[in-house]
């Protein structure tokens, strides 16, 4: 079969439980957690730092090399609350309890995949930052989240 777009709205990820390492909790899209999605949108990142390797023979052409690549991922949508209990949903508490951490503390598992992808992204090493959390007189309120690789990705099996 050829390769063919796939829906962004059935991407999944996942935080790890710093409490309970091993545990994964599922931020909520529209396919997976529940039918009232919290997460809507992401952004997968790359950053590179290079190094000047021009020398005179360059003959005025820069030269260089990438030297270090990090990675990030951006989720956006809406902040989920059980309004009977005031508590938030279960992955977005977590990324919130997360990005307060710090030092060694800051760094916890985060993964992720596509639709059809057998194996998890896993970055067995992540820190989390929070964005902006609002919204105007006709929305509901926002919320998001980065989540920065720290060290390589590895991959595991989707059970």
């Amino acid at each position: 079969m050829p390769a063919q777009k796939y829906n962004a709205r059935d991407c999944r990820f996942q935080i790890e439980d710093f409490l309970n390492p091993g545990t994964w909790t599922e931020f909520r899209t529209a396919l997976n957690g529940s039918t009232e999605g919290g997460i809507n949108t992401f952004t997968l990142s790359y950053e590179y730092e290079t190094t000047d390797t021009t020398t005179f023979g360059s003959n005025g052409r820069a030269e260089s090399q990438n030297m270090q690549e990090g990675m990030s991922i951006t989720l956006e949508g809406f902040r989920l609350k059980d309004p009977s209990t005031g508590a938030l949903d279960a992955a977005q508490s977590l990324a919130e309890l997360q990005a307060a951490r710090l030092g060694n503390d800051s760094l916890t598992g985060f993964r992720f995949a596509a639709p059809g992808d057998t194996d998890w992204t896993v970055w067995a090493d992540a820190h989390f930052q929070l964005g902006d959390t609002g919204g105007g007189n006709n929305d509901k309120a926002s919320w998001s989240v980065t989540v920065t690789r720290s060290g390589p990705s590895t991959s595991v099996a989707i059970a």
